[in-house]
């Protein structure tokens, strides 16, 4: 069967409704064989910046295919709906500044549309749900090779709306870095990239919210804390994270995404 054989979905739209199963069951309809991954779809409701982060880095390791992300708080806005053509794959979704850090991650924007054709999207079109009426009747096209051209017209990927950088600041003394994500385990992954580690010596301490600070381990893995102590390390998304061995960090330091951390030796 010609096609790209894989969609996946990332959404806030939870599990206790029938959100998820409706997209589900859109993509069946239009490309019945076509396999889904589900991402996640515990992203906090609205939390752009999360799902922003979820989705760049996971992609990378998906098959290629294509990749529909909903987290919309302004759904029915006039904020477009697009899909970018990355030479890893296509993303599909709200654009809000959700896709752009996954384009860049599979190879950076190729080209962008603006999902207008009628034709690719539900009868009748809800004002609250684009994920069903929208973002899956279009990626199931796109997963049978339907040209990305007959969407809806290109425009100028300048034009995305892209998120704030998030704040990132190494000196002499450390690292400051917001909180950027916050898994299932309690772990606090922060903005900076690893490398800024390395400046760092074998015990550090971490300052949150105007603090006095708490001394924590640079380490390679959790174990390297003593139990229900802190370790600072290097996550598997290439991140400065900080855990606690046997607990969850996010309680001990009290802290949000968006919140600043600084990291001293």
């Amino acid at each position: 069967m010609p096609g790209k054989l894989w969609i996946s979905l990332t959404t806030d739209y939870g599990l206790s409704d029938g959100f998820v199963a409706a997209c589900h069951g859109v993509i069946a309809r239009i490309a019945p064989g076509v396999r889904v991954i589900d991402v996640t779809h515990l992203v906090p409701p609205a939390d752009v910046r999360h799902g922003a982060a979820v989705l760049a880095q996971t992609v990378p390791y998906l098959p290629f295919g294509v990749h529909v992300a909903v987290v919309d708080p302004g759904v029915g806005t006039a904020r477009r709906g697009v899909a970018l053509d990355t030479p890893g794959g296509i993303l599909v979704g709200p654009d809000n500044g959700l896709l752009c850090d996954a384009a860049d991650a599979l190879g950076g924007v190729l080209t962008a549309v603006e999902l207008t054709n009628p034709d690719w999207l539900a009868p009748q079109v809800s004002r609250t749900f684009h994920g069903r009426d929208v973002f899956a009747p279009v990626a199931a096209r796109l997963a049978l090779d339907t040209p990305l051209a007959e969407a809806g017209p290109a425009f100028d990927p300048a034009q995305l709306v892209r998120l704030p950088a998030p704040l990132v600041s190494a000196d002499g003394d450390g690292v400051t870095a917001e909180v950027l994500t916050v898994d299932h385990f309690g772990n606090v992954q922060l903005a900076a990239t690893a490398d800024l580690l390395e400046r760092l010596p074998a015990t550090v301490r971490l300052a949150a919210n105007g603090d006095a600070g708490r001394e924590a381990r640079h380490g390679l893995t959790f174990g390297d804390a003593p139990t229900g102590g802190l370790v600072v390390y290097a996550d598997s998304a290439g991140r400065i994270a900080v855990a606690v061995n046997g607990g969850r960090a996010v309680d001990l330091l009290a802290v949000s995404p968006g919140d600043p951390v600084r990291i001293t030796g």
